[in-house]
């Protein structure tokens, strides 16, 4: 009896740790702020005003694109959002609900570039939608409107500055937001009484709800918190399980079913765990949408530990390594080279960020870059037309090296290639992510 409510324990902590950890991060938003994203209270857009750099401990943040957030609280009822022309440019508003499920896009490859209003409502609404509207409807009251804009550098700042204040987002009042956790909660228990509080709040799709039915042992399904005296058995069984279920998680984000390709997990398909929810953008597609519901719910957990927030494929395909080419972990202590016989196809642009392990934060360096790609001023192609990027802690002494450098930790890391708007050649194979090679 133990074991089994050790090992449901561990299942609910694999199966809640993306709400959870999602949540505390809208709760970080909206009372701390991140970095060079100021706090905003729900129902309004927090404008970063600069790149992404290491002050931004987000995880997985990109330092391709400068960041517009919104947290949405809709229990006060629907929100128009209007967008401006953004002119062309790449950008993209990725809408995710409490669960972490991407249900819609907007952008120019979604909706376009030009002007347009879009009024998101929250479940069981039956409004009336504005002329020239269009409808995005919501699966949970609390999401998460993440807006990132193209920018080609410090000098291209105020152009994005000035569409970030263009963008207009009209709300009632916030509702009662995120619910409190009972604070008489067992502090080391504390994980499975935000997951019971929020379970509740934010409730999913209707087959999410008929799996949830199996945590009742655990208490996770009680109206009152039964987490301040649990029994002993069932104390040791959550806090057992929450270790073992911690443990699946981190090896779910190097271990996945991605497949993997010169040492890189291609994770093209890492956020293709909604199955219930496409809006406006989403590509209702089996190509995209992961048919097994246990194996989605193990992505989805992979998915929000290493790179919360993340677009689908279609979007920005994403690949990322914690190997060399032949299988050895990447250590800062050595440098490495990458070389791309032809560039990532793409419709928007690339690049290849650096993270450290085990957080994947950004890392400060003494030249401030922490990404490189076919935006970089300054890169050095071969004659064939080649890019070799090298990789290592310490600046190369040849120039031509030195302008290609992106610098690495001092001890392990993991870096991401980031594709936005991936042409089919990303997908179909034609297209190969060389390894990296350690340099002599």
């Amino acid at each position: 009896m133990a074991q089994d409510l050790e090992r449901l324990a561990a299942e609910a902590y694999v199966y809640g740790f993306p709400l959870v950890f999602n949540l505390e991060q809208v709760r970080r938003f909206t009372e701390d702020g991140l970095g060079s994203l100021p706090p905003s209270p729900f129902n309004t857009f927090s404008h970063a005003a600069q790149l992404a750099g290491p002050e931004d401990d987000f995880v997985s943040i990109n330092n391709d694109t400068v960041y517009s957030i919104a947290q949405m609280d809709l229990g006060g009822g629907a929100a128009l959002l209007r967008v401006p022309d953004a002119d062309g440019r790449y950008y993209v508003l990725q809408f995710v609900d409490a669960w972490t499920n991407n249900f819609a896009y907007v952008g120019r490859r979604a909706t376009g570039t030009g002007a347009g209003d879009f009024l998101l409502t929250p479940p069981d609404w039956n409004g009336e939608v504005p002329a020239g509207a269009t409808r995005i409807a919501s699966p949970t009251s609390v999401c998460s409107i993440v807006g990132r804009w193209a920018c080609d550098g410090p000098d291209d700042l105020p152009a994005v500055a000035a569409l970030q204040q263009a963008l207009v987002l009209q709300a009632p009042p916030a509702g009662a937001g995120l619910p409190a956790p009972d604070p008489s909660a067992a502090a080391d228990l504390v994980f499975f009484e935000k997951l019971r509080r929020w379970m509740r709040a934010f409730p999913p799709a209707r087959a999410e709800r008929e799996y949830q039915q199996r945590f009742a042992p655990l208490g996770l399904l009680d109206p009152g918190s039964p987490y301040a005296s649990p029994a002993p058995e069932l104390a040791q069984a959550l806090r057992s399980g929450l270790k073992a279920g911690e443990e699946q998680v981190e090896h779910f984000t190097s271990h996945g079913s991605s497949p993997e390709q010169n040492g890189w997990k291609l994770t093209y398909h890492a956020f293709d765990y909604n199955l219930d929810h496409f809006g406006p953008g989403t590509v209702d597609d089996p190509q995209w949408i992961i048919q097994d519901r246990a194996e989605a719910r193990a992505v989805r957990a992979a998915a929000a530990r290493a790179g919360l927030w993340g677009n689908h494929g279609y979007e920005a395909a994403y690949a990322m390594t914690w190997n060399d080419g032949s299988g050895q972990a990447l250590d800062g202590r050595r440098a490495y080279t990458l070389r791309f016989d032809v560039p990532p196809p793409v419709g928007a642009f690339w690049s290849v960020t650096m993270y450290d392990l085990p957080g994947y934060f950004l890392v400060a360096n003494p030249i401030d870059r922490y990404s490189i790609g076919d935006r970089t001023p300054g890169l050095r192609y071969a004659d064939d037309g080649s890019l070799t990027i090298h990789l290592g802690p310490d600046a190369p002494a040849d120039p031509s090296q030195r302008a290609n450098w992106l610098p690495t930790p001092a001890g392990p890391f993991r870096p991401i290639l980031r594709m936005y708007q991936p042409q089919a050649a990303v997908f179909d194979g034609t297209f190969a992510v060389p390894p990296l090679t350690p340099a002599p």
